[in-house]
This record gives structure tokens, sequence and C-alpha cells, in this order.
């Protein structure tokens, strides 16, 4: 799974409108990806039934919980001092319980609960339904534990609260679990294997964000190109569904289709794009809707096949290339962003380069950079020397950044002197006499508040400047999607 991670969205907590009677309070914190966030909306809707407000407040707080992530090191190392500051409160508020929930809680149960003993309660990503069964055990002075994972969990029946939204835009998700077994990534051991949310739910979620006034969509997912819906289940079982099921199954290029047909004044983005799964009927449909984003992330980790069949992804660089040729083929106009991992083991100085080299035919506008970090837990890490030194990565991951940053200039360039369609989101963060949001290509729009234009228009900017990922303009009257 490809997750997208905003740095300056990590430890956000989470508030809600208060619920009359509700006298209990629940601090929640998030890390790690988009999904993360999104699961601690459905646990906060779980959570408010059972008599809990969400506080901002630590020191007064009767359940905390912390969201966890273990796509990197660095998400662990922080939630682990976050544990020890919790636990530090508890000693003062001896009544007060800790919880750990999402992937580090399937990963590190036993360590958190029986050998460092550093919480109350670990829940996993499919078992937040469960909650008010573990808060009893946890009430009752017993630990609880829940990480089973499921196989049809998909939080359908189960409407979000939009927590700290900016009443604009909005994640609904689509799938959750992945079952491609990347050898560097713990997703299917921490999420399970994939499976598809109901198409009529997903439809409802979207039309009651309409209702409240929202304009744009986000589809969320680990690998929102593989979503089938057949009547349930496991992806991987699709081949044993009637025929009846797999006349009538849904796919995404289907579903994208059908919620840009029915919300043509939405907006929709989606995240995230396994290339081996992505496939030209996807594109079409893009290219088909005006109010579908122009915009894919697309992961391709490396640009060596040598290094993609160790990761075990499962397209080589040609392939890859081919996609995005076709994809600028079909929407000249697109943006690509990639992630890209510098110094995955035996990756050699002619790996290193290619990886260069791909990334100039792609031409991408934004990507997310890392140094390679072994993880506990992944065939990689069983299977393979963590054998680049530092030093080498840290070289190679500055080239990578260098170049990233030398082409997304040029990249945002290319808006100049056009005239773009911005959905404004909110002040900018630079000038409370701006306005800030984006176009279909995801590229940051600032420009002067002029007019009675507000959060939630669309609205046409004539571009006269830019930087490497904002563009500069000023407004020209509002577009067809209002």
């Amino acid at each position: 799974m490809e997750k997208i991670i905003e740095e300056n969205k990590q430890g956000e907590s989470l508030v809600l409108e208060q619920k009359d009677g509700n006298s209990k309070k629940l601090f929640i914190e998030s890390y790690g990806c988009q999904m993360n966030f999104s699961d601690s909306e459905i646990v906060a809707s779980i959570l408010a039934n059972e008599g809990y407000n969400t506080t901002q407040n630590l020191e007064e707080a009767d359940l905390v919980l912390v969201n966890t992530c273990s796509i990197r090191d660095k998400a662990e190392q922080t939630v682990r001092k976050r544990l020890d500051q919790y636990n530090a409160i508890k000693k003062i508020n001896p009544g007060m319980k800790v919880g750990v929930l999402g992937c580090m809680a399937e990963r590190l149960k036993s360590k958190f609960l029986e050998e460092e003993k550093i919480v109350d309660m670990v829940v996993g990503p499919d078992a937040y339904k469960d909650l008010p069964n573990l808060l009893k055990e946890v009430e009752e002075g017993r630990d609880a534990i829940n990480v089973i994972l499921s196989k049809e969990e998909t939080y359908g029946d189960i409407a979000p609260v939009r927590l700290n939204s900016n009443g604009v835009t909005a994640f609904v998700s689509i799938t959750r679990g992945c079952d491609n077994m990347c050898t560097f990534c713990v997703v299917p051991f921490t999420r399970g294997r994939e499976r598809s949310r109901d198409p009529q739910s997903i439809t409802e979620e979207i039309a009651a964000l309409w209702e409240r006034g929202f304009k744009e969509v986000t589809l969320l997912g680990q690998n929102v190109d593989s979503y089938l819906w057949y009547g349930g289940g496991l992806k991987k079982d699709f081949e044993k569904a009637s025929e009846m099921q797999k006349a009538t199954a849904v796919d995404f290029a289907q579903l994208l289709d059908m919620v840009a047909t029915q919300f043509p004044k939405m907006r929709f983005r989606f995240s995230t794009s396994n290339p081996q799964d992505m496939h030209l009927e996807v594109i079409e449909v893009m290219a088909k809707h005006h109010n579908i984003c122009k915009y894919i992330h697309l992961p391709v980790q490396s640009g060596s096949t040598r290094v993609l069949e160790a990761m075990n992804r499962q397209h080589t660089r040609e392939e890859y290339m081919e996609l995005v040729n076709n994809i600028y083929r079909i929407i000249p106009e697109i943006s690509l962003s990639q992630d890209m991992i510098a110094g995955f083991p035996t990756e050699t100085e002619e790996d290193h380069q290619d990886t260069l080299s791909l990334m100039e035919h792609c031409k991408y506008d934004f990507g997310f950079m890392f140094a390679y970090s072994e993880r506990p837990g992944t065939l990689a890490a069983r299977k393979l020397e963590d054998d680049i030194p530092a030093e080498v990565k840290n070289r190679r991951l500055t080239e990578i950044i260098n170049l990233q940053q030398k082409m997304a200039f040029e990249r945002t360039q290319r808006f100049v002197g056009q005239t773009v369609e911005v959905l404004i989101e909110k002040e900018s963060k630079r000038s409370n006499e701006h306005w800030s949001g984006r176009n279909s290509q995801n590229t940051t729009v600032v420009f002067p508040k002029e007019g009675n234009y507000k959060p939630g228009d669309f609205v046409n900017v004539k571009i006269s400047n830019c930087t490497s990922a904002t563009l500069i303009g000023d407004a020209v009257g509002y577009s067809d999607m209002n």
C-alpha cells in the first residue's frame, strides 16, 4: 500500500460537536496516512453513542486513544513518546484509560499489554465496533484486546463524524486492506486482505455530504484501483463468485463513473493507486468527466526493474512508463505524483540512475520520497540484508529530492498565463487577505479576497505567477461548477 503521510497533520487531536447528555471525555490523536484519520472519525462516531464527547485537553480525558501507523519507524517512535506522556498524566489521573488503535496495535499487541504494560486496551483496524465491549472489560479492571482482522468489515454502515473539517472537502473510504505483498510494507499484515464497500453505502455517504454543503470528495483506500464489489467478501475470492455476482459486479472505473454522474456539481479525487491495478478504463472515465480531478498519485518506489522485483512490485520499469505514456496521451493536462524509496537493499548506483531517468521521463508534479528503513515483520526485513550505508541512502535521496523540486517548478510554471478552476477551501496560511484552494491538478492556488467569494465556491483564477508549489493569480468569475 502506498501511503501519503501529511507531516503537518501528524498527532492532530480530533474535535466534534458536543452531544447533549454525554458526560465522559475522549481524547483521540491520529498518526500516519489519511486512512487512519478517516478511521478515527469512525471511532469517534461509535464512542459518541457510548457517552463520550471529545476534548483537546488531555488532562481531563477519561479515555485517551492514539490511532497509529507502522509504515515508517519515525511514526512508531513518535507514538511511543506520546504513550510515555499519556502515562505520566495517568499517574495524576489514575482513572484515565489509554488505548492504542490501528496498525501498531496489531503489530505490537503483546509488547504494549504484557511486556511493557503501558496501555489498557489494544484495538486493531477491523475491531472498532467492538470498542463498547472492550471498554467494559477495561472498566472492570481487565486488559482488553481485539486485533482480529476481518474478511468482511468495511464500516459501510457507520456515518463518520467529520472532525476538524473545513466543511468543503471530505474523505470517503471505499476499500480496506491490501493484497499486494510488497516486501517493504507491513500493511497486509496490519490491515488484512482486500475487501470493497457496497457502492450504495458509498453513494449514500456522498449524498449526505452534499446535503451538508461539501463540494469535494476523495475516494480512499489502500489500493482504490482494485475496488471490486460483487456482493461482499474478499477480492481474492471473486473467482468463486456466482455468474450473476460476476455479471453485476462493480469495479473502480464503474464506481468512479457512477459517482461523477450522480453528483455532477461535486468534485472527485481518489487515492491511492497501484500501477499494476490501474486500467485505462479509469483514465477514460477521468477524461470523460469534468468533475473528476486530473491528478493521480501513482507510486513507483524505484525506476529499476531489478529492484522492483525485489520489492515484489507487480510491474516492470517499462510497464510503468507505458502506463504513464498512455495517461498523458488520454489526459495531456494531468498531474502525477510519486512515492520513491532510496537505498532499498541491493540497490546499485545503476539502479539509482534508473530511478532518476524514470523520474525525468514521467515529469512528476509532486513526490513523497524516503530513504529505506527496515520495518519489522516485512518480507524484506526477514529475507534481505539492509546493506546500503546510511550516507549512500541519504546522498541518493538528496539527488531524488533535488530532481523532484526542479521538475515541480517546471510543471507548476505551465499554468502561468492560464485560467484554472479553483475550489476555495480556506484562508491562505500566509495572509488572511487571500483565499487558498486547489486546481484540478492538485496544485495550491492563492488569490486576493475580492468580490463575494467564500469557501465552497468554484472560482476561475487567472494565474500570473508561481513558486515551485503554489500558483498565484486573480479571480475572474465563478466557474460552471457552482
